[in-house]
């Protein structure tokens, strides 16, 4: 009776485990449940890589954009398919040309654009130590090898090395212009956007498109490819008036004014066109589409 007690027993805890487990896991597969697991992983987990359709993305855990793909499924897709769109629309998109995309991070966007085959060739330039290894295996796990090139640097006016700050909580935040107290200042390697093609042996006409995403580092970056702008290649960036400050915010408006007539701004309630030189710059953040 006794051993019989026993086997009962266990047969019931072992039941109540398999219902227990089914229950998370279907809990831990919602919204709510990724969210809580991935803010309960510690330290010792240093990368993560999911599935997400069609495509697989490695990111660290403790990063903001690497939480948001864990529980999102991506990071702001919908961002690269409504730019799409847009030059589709107006007869922007060029499938022979080249993307350059400054500010590749881990290769979110870089995989998106490569996955939507508009570009035949993306160059994707990614200054952070901690996110360019990341950025390297989510472009060879994906075997987007032939199709996009991983850049180390960061881009600037004269070739050398410029100081940067990493942000520990949101690696999308590390910039060349210091943000917060905590920030942790490192050496990167900085050259011209000219010398970054050069060295690639792509010529400038061939540029389709600039994504720049470099966290207010934009007007610097903006002086390092003048050619490609004065070729009004199509330009989106994140345009940041609370990084640069009035002075700059007014001073880049109006460089930029002097390549570009006409831009899409897209605000959180729509899209809207303006002349460029109309751009606000009382508004922290929003992103811009230069139109050639």
């Amino acid at each position: 009776m006794a051993a019989n007690a026993l086997l009962t027993q266990k047969y019931w805890i072992k039941r109540l485990r398999k219902m227990r487990n089914a229950t998370a896991a279907r809990f831990f597969d919602t919204r709510l449940g990724r969210r809580l697991l991935i803010e309960s992983i510690g330290p010792r987990v240093l990368t993560m890589t999911v599935d997400a359709g069609d495509h697989r993305m490695t990111f660290s855990p403790s990063d903001y954009i690497g939480r948001k793909v864990f529980r999102k499924g991506h990071f702001e897709r919908d961002h690269v398919d409504r730019l799409l769109a847009v030059l589709r629309e107006r007869g922007l998109s060029r499938k022979d040309s080249v993307l350059l995309e400054l500010g590749g991070n881990i290769g979110t966007q870089t995989v998106y654009f490569a996955l939507s085959g508009a570009y035949s060739r993306i160059v994707s330039v990614e200054p952070d130590p901690r996110n360019f290894p990341l950025l390297q295996t989510n472009i060879r796990q994906n075997r987007l090898d032939g199709i996009v090139t991983p850049v180390n640097c960061a881009a600037g006016e004269m070739a050398g090395e410029i100081d940067f700050f990493m942000n520990a909580a949101n690696h999308g935040k590390s910039s060349a212009i210091r943000q917060s107290p905590s920030d942790i200042k490192i050496s990167v390697p900085v050259r011209p956007v000219a010398a970054i093609l050069g060295d690639l042996g792509l010529e400038q006409s061939a540029v389709g498109l600039v994504w720049m995403d470099i966290e207010g580092y934009e007007p610097v970056a903006c002086r390092s490819m003048t050619e490609l702008m004065k070729r009004r290649v199509p330009l989106y960036m994140e345009f940041t008036p609370l990084f640069y400050g009035p002075d700059q915010t007014r001073d880049f408006i109006s460089t930029l004014a002097s390549f570009y007539e006409n831009c899409l701004v897209f605000f959180e309630e729509g899209e809207q066109q303006m002349k460029v030189r109309e751009l606000p710059g009382g508004i922290d953040q929003y992103d811009v589409l230069f139109l050639p």
